[in-house]
């Protein structure tokens, strides 16, 4: 496979993320299904949490087996820096950005106030933040492989990324339905460009760049973004109804599973 090949398929492994994002042009109906919708995108997260931390915690347990104290240490120390800076990062950042409201993400503030809709927006842009973080590990992992001369492994770790990441553009804009917040399409084309544009940056790198490091520390970013997104979405969920909201993590979890068991049976 040529590097333009690999590249213009890392690309459209990145960019079925705007599958998912009209979603958040749809019109919702009751508070209900807001919140259960909202719920599925907190579900899918999760699932991606749970990955995400997996993959990143591999060439660190590698380290460790294989006795490479050098290498452990540096490994360990970029993931729980990039842990950190993931997770708590956001919550200064906001302080900074809204020093009046420090100590209350957006996911803590009632729907129905005036802030909500460009609260939701902002946490929007989080979420597509983090999953670009995210998928630029993908696309590391799509570009060494085409790289090492890998290519059928390359071809279906696309198409599997490619399945994955179209569940991912509906995570993006799930704070967004939750509110009944619309966000224009430009919003929308910055949010698929942050989401899915990095696969497409990461399959380049990763066809010249083989660094165990980068991967974890990128992995470990994406990690802690999620989880702080994660975290407002479940208080806000809380506030409107508990119940739509536990199930709708439950059924965005095994979204993401299924999406997940797809790409595992393809042989990635």
């Amino acid at each position: 496979m040529s590097f333009g090949e690999t590249v213009i398929l890392g690309a459209i492994a990145g960019f079925t993320i705007f599958l998912g994002l009209p979603f958040g042009r749809l019109r919702s109906g009751s508070v209900g299904l807001r919140t259960l919708l909202s719920g599925v995108s907190a579900g899918i997260l999760v699932f991606l949490l749970f990955d995400i931390l997996g993959h990143a915690t591999e060439p660190v347990e590698g380290a460790l087996v294989a006795h490479e104290w050098g290498q452990l240490t540096l490994l360990g120390f970029v993931y729980v820096a990039g842990l950190g800076l993931g997770l708590l990062g956001l919550l200064y950042a906001q302080r900074l950005a809204s020093p009046r409201q420090s100590g209350v993400g957006p996911g803590a503030m009632a729907l129905a106030e005036p802030t909500a809709g460009r609260d939701a927006l902002r946490l929007g842009m989080v979420i597509a933040t983090g999953i670009g973080l995210h998928n630029f590990s993908e696309g590391l992992v799509i570009g060494q492989s085409a790289a090492s001369g890998a290519v059928s492994l390359a071809l279906l770790l696309i198409i599997g990324f490619a399945l994955h990441n179209a569940t991912e553009g509906f995570g993006i804009v799930g704070p967004l339905v939750a509110i009944g917040q619309r966000p224009t399409w430009r919003w929308l084309a910055l949010a698929g460009l942050i989401g899915g544009g990095p696969t497409f940056l990461g399959t380049i790198v990763g066809t010249t760049v083989t660094s165990p490091v980068l991967f974890v520390a990128f992995l470990a970013l994406a990690a802690g973004a999620i989880l702080y997104v994660v975290g407002e979405l479940i208080v806000a969920g809380r506030r409107a109804s508990w119940e739509m909201t536990l199930w709708g993590i439950f059924l965005g979890f095994l979204f993401g599973l299924a999406t997940d068991l797809i790409l595992v049976a393809a042989g990635g």
